[in-house]
């Protein structure tokens, strides 16, 4: 077990609270391919299309043959690595408070020579393998640990890159939904301190609640996101305790675009996955970024659980659909808020799931535990977009293809 987020203690109101810093954050164009890779946990390089020389950092041309035109693929992250050193005393803020801090050059097997950083067991003429990891601004950074079996989640550095669920106090905004159970199962596994379980409505009965209510580190909390004073109360009086939220607002009603019923469904869709989780940012946001830089127990994450219906809406679930592209577009501003203290917002898009309300929707389906997962897997990983489920992976990648086939044929059949 590492020592990674100990005891949390009292912050003294007499003390000055650190504000959190971030690395240098300026890129070209081109260097955000690396940041997407990052973000999706690829390890992907420039290649020139014509002579097939890797590159690194982003070019703007090749240095062999002088081509501007460059494929962006993915590569076996291995390498050697040639020198090493700390740096003790950094110009930049960020590192200084992290002296000393290392790195070191690694030559890719697949060409480039790369400066990185370095996990604090890796040693010169040392095999390493090498990930691509956003830094506390968001950016894509390079990173090498000993080739193998190695405990990354203990490195200093690997910490900086990640938002661990280990000794944290997590918020999961809807009890009633039905990942929650295997939610809080996983998150439990992966030592997380606390998992407060909002619960809108708390008198009226759930068979998952009673066996929430039952486990160990789980505390249910009265939340109503469509209520603000709901909110409110919630956050004033846990809103300093939560290091991430898990918004897992959903509503899921079929039907179609003319159907009698559907501008109900479509402001109640807005209302449970648009409105409410605003409400919920514009109240603990602040709080969140208040402690970026609270040592240990600073705070460290925004999830969401989203649907790939919000990025290929399909004709059967309007309402759904369009509340969940919103709920993309309210997703990067809240990451547009939390970026500024080193805090990620990470989105996890499934597609149809074991919930009754999919029950005539075809398999393949995605099951709770697979999501529950994703969600640890992201956080360890310091993720920022997950595509859970072949179903999601599929029609992600139809539409970096092509968009509008598969626009056309999601409304073949209608």
């Amino acid at each position: 077990m590492s020592d990674f987020g100990s005891k949390h203690r009292r912050n003294n109101p007499l003390e000055r609270m650190p504000v959190a810093l971030l690395p240098p954050a300026q890129r070209s164009r081109k260097a955000h391919d690396l940041t997407r890779a990052a973000a999706q946990g690829r390890f992907a390089l420039h290649r020139c299309s014509k002579c097939s020389t890797f590159a690194y950092p982003a070019p703007e041309a090749c240095r062999e043959c002088l081509s501007s035109d460059f494929d962006f693929v993915d590569v076996v992250p291995t390498g050697t690595l040639l020198s090493n050193t700390s740096i003790l005393k950094p110009a930049d803020n960020f590192f200084r408070e992290r002296a000393p801090w290392p790195i070191g050059l690694v030559k890719l097997d697949c060409g480039p020579i790369v400066l990185c950083h370095l996990h604090s067991l890796c040693v010169e003429e040392m095999g390493v393998a090498l990930f691509l990891k956003l830094d506390k601004a968001g950016q894509a950074v390079l990173y090498a640990a000993p080739a193998g079996r190695v405990d990354l989640a203990s490195d200093r550095e690997w910490k900086e890159m990640t938002a661990s669920p280990e000794k944290r106090r997590i918020l999961i905004t809807d009890g009633r939904n039905p990942v929650t159970t295997s939610l809080v199962r996983r998150l439990i596994a992966a030592q997380a301190e606390t998992v407060f379980v909002g619960v809108s409505d708390i008198w009226r009965p759930h068979p998952d609640l009673v066996k929430l209510a039952e486990a160990d580190k789980v505390v249910l909390l009265p939340l109503d996101m469509s209520d603000e004073k709901s909110v409110a109360n919630m956050v004033r009086d846990y809103g300093g305790k939560i290091e991430i939220v898990v918004n897992t607002s959903e509503h899921i009603r079929p039907g179609g675009l003319l159907a009698p019923n559907e501008l109900t469904n479509m402001r109640e869709a807005m209302e449970a996955m648009v409105f409410g989780p605003m409400r919920l940012s514009r109240a603990v946001v602040p709080a969140m970024k208040s402690r970026g830089a609270d040592g240990a127990g600073n705070a460290v994450a925004w999830v969401n659980l989203l649907s790939v219906f919000g990025q290929a809406p399909v004709p059967d679930l309007p309402s759904y659909s369009v509340a969940q592209a919103a709920a993309f577009a309210l997703a990067q501003h809240i990451r547009g808020e939390l970026m500024q203290s080193g805090i990620r917002v990470i989105n996890i898009i499934g597609g149809p799931t074991e919930n009754d309300w999919y029950q005539t929707v075809p398999q393949p389906k995605l099951g709770f535990e697979a999501v529950a997962n994703a969600v640890v897997q992201a956080l360890q990983q310091g993720l920022e977009e997950v595509h859970v489920g072949e179903f999601a992976k599929d029609i992600s990648q139809r539409i970096e293809r092509n968009a509008k086939a598969v626009e056309r044929e999601l409304f073949a059949h209608k």
